[in-house]
């Protein structure tokens, strides 16, 4: 029971925060917008699911590498991530981890569930392939992932270059942002957090920087931007690309 309430509140807590930042921006300008922003909390949710999935839901990290990894250089919970086989672009052998990418796997993207009904995609990850049990994902968890393949992904070649992974965005503008809503916690420099690689390192594959600043980081109370347009978070990209690493 006290997993099951700590999951509770802490979807609670994302949803509540989610919503007042969206309101406070003048997204949210009536009660008949909450069921989008409900959308929105799942879907937010569902990226950090993607990201590393026991992180987010406090679920045991698999010990054993995934019977159907097809790659060759990462084994054990490595394997159990979601872009480990399908890219943070999400665009699998086609983007950024292409044949001669150390993550190269040869498995295709999520393009093309782009829009599918979510109850379809949960029941593709509860398969034998994909072999997400209960315990793994809860039915929240599973409905959380699928909301977000189904309706959070965005055309990641339109705004980050390949194969340099170099953000199309306005440094002035990401500059004004990051030193907005961001340097609280990450510092001027993307430095502050001692117990993380500096933010500049990990904005040079922008790629996962986009995913994490949409989303968040999972199990942590970072603001997902998913509400604000995609041009913002690029804009973001390109200026902490400018960063030290």
């Amino acid at each position: 029971m006290s997993i099951l309430r700590n999951l509770f509140q802490d979807r609670f807590y994302f949803k509540k925060s989610f919503i007042v930042t969206a309101m406070a921006l003048g997204l949210l300008t009536s009660s008949a917008n909450m069921a989008e922003a409900d959308d929105l909390v799942s879907i937010a949710r569902g990226g950090r699911l993607y990201d590393t999935w026991w992180r987010e839901n406090k679920a045991e990290k698999p010990t054993v590498t995934h019977p159907a990894y097809p790659g060759k250089n990462f084994k054990n919970d490595a394997t159990w991530r979601c872009p480990e086989c399908h890219g943070w672009d999400l665009l699998g052998k086609d983007g950024a981890y292409g044949e001669g990418n150390k993550h190269y796997t040869g498995l295709k993207g999520l393009k093309g569930a782009i829009d599918k009904d979510p109850t379809t995609i949960a029941t593709i990850l509860r398969d034998k392939t994909h072999g997400y049990t209960t315990a793994m994902l809860t039915n929240t968890d599973v409905s959380d992932l699928a909301n977000f393949i189904s309706k959070g992904q965005i055309d990641m070649a339109k705004f980050i270059e390949y194969p340099t992974l170099k953000s199309k965005g306005n440094v002035a503008k990401g500059k004004v942002y990051f030193e907005t809503l961001c340097i609280g916690c990450h510092g001027k420099d993307g430095k502050k957090i001692a117990d993380a690689d500096p933010i500049g390192s990990v904005a040079a594959n922008g790629d996962r920087m986009v995913m994490k600043i949409r989303h968040g980081q999972p199990r942590e109370q970072m603001p997902a931007l998913l509400a604000l347009d995609p041009q913002v978070t690029i804009d973001i990209v390109a200026h902490l690309q400018t960063l030290p690493q």
